[in-house]
């Protein structure tokens, strides 16, 4: 059950070398997998959530169709083949991370769940009063709002690390603002508005000079860039399913097995117990320590699915078709009178944009109007949004179904918007 769905196919890559330059076709990656996708509708709020392959699909039908059983727990051979499909997902996961070992990888409901784990659990542990956290300008308010809610329990402090002009994370400053009284450095690898990518590998060496831990939120790099836990050398690393082309309800945790082997249990339940008695409890080791109750076994097999058709693809071909698409986005979104664009010419398949003083929630309407599905709000980053002088903004992402006609549809737009609002 390991194994990849028998109807997945090959993408064939769509591109050329000219003079050591990769150059884009235009064209996408098997658009005809996403059912999701009709004809004439042109999807660009990928960065929200993915849309699902067949393979996928058809994976998530046959776990809870004919191969559907519980995990863990039966002797009973289609249990057992349950279970073995279970732990191959996560040994992929492991590989697909680079992890030194598939017990490393805690199955979550997502990044939301992920981060919160580690701040109930690791951050209640070893961050106490006056400790502080540092956080950027740019975060999604999943990597906010639990250390908030940490730091108000304990006492601990939060800081902001600045942005630079063009919506990198400023890692001069941040370098100069840590203290040996940092105990946890959180970071998004990938602007969930901004697209911009951090340099994990330094905030890592930083953060590790005064004796911080970094936490990366991968939700929006994972889908689109080759993540190395070990050669970046964080500390945890979190991300969703549902942004990789897999289905909602599902995620990860990795972390090094020390730092899990010596993190407290979250939830309580089925699973996650060595010895239970009225006197007292002992726990299982990692992973299952932090999988209480029934997991979401046909979301590990359809993540399984989404990270075989992701690696089939490749996410270097990834990378370089969404961030093709992107530079055409930006070059022709650009040319339009009125149009400010947000981020950095180099963001990863995500471009948030504004038209003149148009609400961005009348830009979306008016594209889908047009067939166009862009995302419209605060993308859940209002701090960000307080930092660039905006309620919202418009934002057009990309994925590997993306092609040249989604860039037009969205372009020919934005043009009719500024001609309704002159």
């Amino acid at each position: 059950m390991s194994e990849a769905p028998s109807s997945m196919t090959l993408p064939i890559p769509r591109w050329e070398n000219e003079g050591g330059a990769i150059k884009w076709d235009g064209s996408a990656y098997h658009r005809s997998d996403f059912p999701g996708i009709p004809e004439g509708w042109h999807y660009l709020d990928t960065a929200a959530t993915a849309q699902k392959a067949q393979p996928v699909l058809d994976a998530i039908a046959r776990a809870y169709g004919p191969d559907y059983a519980t995990v863990h727990r039966g002797v009973y051979e289609r249990s057992a083949n349950m279970t073995l499909a279970y732990e191959a997902a996560r040994g992929r996961l492991a590989g697909f991370l680079n992890a030194a070992s598939e017990n490393e990888i805690i199955f979550t409901s997502g990044a939301t769940d992920s981060i919160n784990l580690v701040a109930q659990s690791w951050g209640q542990a070893n961050i106490g009063k006056d400790d502080r956290i540092m956080l950027s300008l740019l975060e999604h308010h999943s990597n906010i709002v639990p250390w908030q809610l940490l730091a108000e329990r304990v006492g601990a402090h939060i800081d902001v690390a600045p942005l630079t002009p063009d919506g990198q994370i400023d890692l001069d400053a941040m370098e100069d603002m840590l203290t040996e009284r940092h105990k946890l450095v959180a970071l998004a690898h990938v602007s969930n508005v901004l697209g911009s990518l951090l340099d994990a590998k330094r905030a890592a060496e930083i953060a590790h000079k005064v004796g911080a831990k970094l936490l990366l939120d991968g939700c929006q790099a994972a889908p689109r860039v080759p993540v190395d836990v070990q050669e970046i050398g964080c500390d945890f690393y979190v991300f969703s399913g549902h942004k990789i082309y897999g289905p909602t309800g599902i995620g990860a945790l990795w972390a090094p097995y020390e730092i899990l082997d010596a993190m407290p249990p979250w939830k309580g339940g089925g699973s996650m117990i060595d010895r239970v008695s009225f006197d007292g409890t002992t726990y299982a080791p990692p992973p299952g320590r932090f999988e209480a109750g029934t997991p979401h076994i046909a979301g590990v097999v359809g993540l399984d699915a989404a990270i075989q058709y992701v690696e089939m693809i490749g996410l270097d071909a990834i990378s370089a078709h969404e961030n093709a698409i992107l530079a055409t986005a930006r070059e022709a979104l650009g040319a339009i009178d009125g149009v400010r664009l947000f981020g950095p010419d180099n963001g990863m398949g995500i471009l948030s944009f504004a038209v003149g003083d148009v609400h961005p929630h009348d830009i979306a309407t008016i594209l889908d109007e047009s067939g166009v599905a862009i995302r419209a709000g605060h993308h859940c980053a209002q701090p960000l949004m307080d930092h660039l002088g905006v309620p919202a903004t418009a934002r057009a992402s990309f994925g590997i179904y993306s092609d040249a006609e989604d860039v037009a549809a969205l372009v020919r737009g934005v043009e009719r918007v500024r001609k309704i609002f002159g």
